[in-house]
Order: structure tokens, then C-alpha cells, then sequence
């Protein structure tokens, strides 16, 4: 199938966007629920020698995931949490296991150019698709970046890590969606 007849990809980060880690726990959404778990990533930050690896404390909103469902993107994970969303997010989300891009061991290596250690290859995966990405670390030299290396539309949308993915960015990806047609 051409590229142009497959429905735009949404690239999710997990922390910032659904996991609003700079949130103030006593001040959670109703629909909140709180998610311990052990990613890989996390088991490997390097501790005192024999301590316990503590699980990390997330917080989810059950709503995401069908108003994630009902947009009409080809869901996607863009998430140093990889392979892992599928067992820790997607459930908590009501999700499928969704495909995921794979960083490697490139995981929060900086670039002397600006542009975010996951740019590059989210260009990779996209192949040339038309995509939104959603995060809360984007900045202006990715938006240049991707601009220069990726001739389809391209949305790259910041996420306020204190808050969240709220109603107003679902609608502005629809928004962004409904223009391409």
C-alpha cells in the first residue's frame, strides 16, 4: 500500500505526555491510576551496591487510551520505555500492544547539533509517512531538522510534562489530521 493511503502514524512518548511526571501527585485527574513498575531502563541506573531497585511510580489516565484510539493515527511508541510500554502502559491504557521504535542503546545521547537523541530515528522508521509526534522534550532544532530530512507532513507537538496530554492537544492533532485530507 502506498504511503499516502495509510492513515498518518502518532509517535508517543510516555514520560511527559501520558505519565505527567512533573505533576503534583495530590493533584491527579479523577480518571488517574497509579502504575509501580520496573522498566529495564530503570533497573539499570546505576545504585550502592546491593540496594533495591525501587519501582518507579507512574501515574496513567485511563481516558487516554481511547481518546488515543479514536483519533485515527497509527499508533506507535517513540519511548526510550521501547518494547517495554507494551507491559507496563498499554494495559493500564486499555491499549494494544502496539509497534515500537527501536532506539538501541542510543537512549539520552545528546547530539552536538541540538537535535533530540530520538529524531533521528523516528525519521528512520517513518520511512517517508506522514506522522505527529508527541513529547515534551521537542525543540526547534528538531522541527528544523525534520523539516530539512522528511518531505511528508509532519507535526511535532510539545506536551507540558507537568500536565500532561490534555483534551486540547487530542483536539489540535485532529485539527492537524483533518487539514491533511
Amino acid at each position: 500500500m502506498p504511503t499516502s493511503a495509510l492513515p498518518p502514524l502518532l509517535l508517543l512518548d510516555v514520560d511527559g505526555p501520558l505519565n505527567a511526571f512533573e505533576r503534583d501527585p495530590q493533584h491527579l485527574p479523577a480518571d488517574s491510576v497509579a502504575c509501580p513498575c520496573i522498566p529495564t531502563w530503570i533497573a539499570k541506573v546505576p545504585r550502592e551496591p546491593g540496594a533495591q531497585v525501587t519501582p518507579l511510580q507512574i501515574y496513567l489516565r485511563r481516558s487516554h487510551g481511547p481518546s488515543l484510539q479514536e483519533l485515527g493515527f497509527e499508533l506507535c511508541w517513540a519511548t526510550a520505555w521501547m518494547s517495554e510500554a507494551n507491559q507496563w502502559i498499554s494495559p493500564a491504557l486499555g491499549l494494544p500492544s502496539l509497534p515500537f521504535i527501536d532506539f538501541g542503546t542510543d537512549l539520552f545521547t545528546e547530539n552536538p547539533d541540538g537535535v533530540h537523541w530520538k529524531t533521528r530515528k523516528i525519521l528512520r522508521y517513518a520511512r517517508g509517512r506522514t506522522f505527529a509526534w508527541v513529547d515534551d522534550e521537542l525543540s526547534n532544532a528538531d522541527r528544523t531538522y525534520v523539516s530539512a530530512h522528511h518531505d511528508a507532513p509532519a507535526l511535532l507537538h510539545h506536551v507540558d510534562p507537568a500536565i500532561g496530554l490534555t483534551e486540547e492537544d487530542l483536539g489540535a492533532l485532529r485539527t492537524w489530521a483533518a487539514a491533511l485530507q
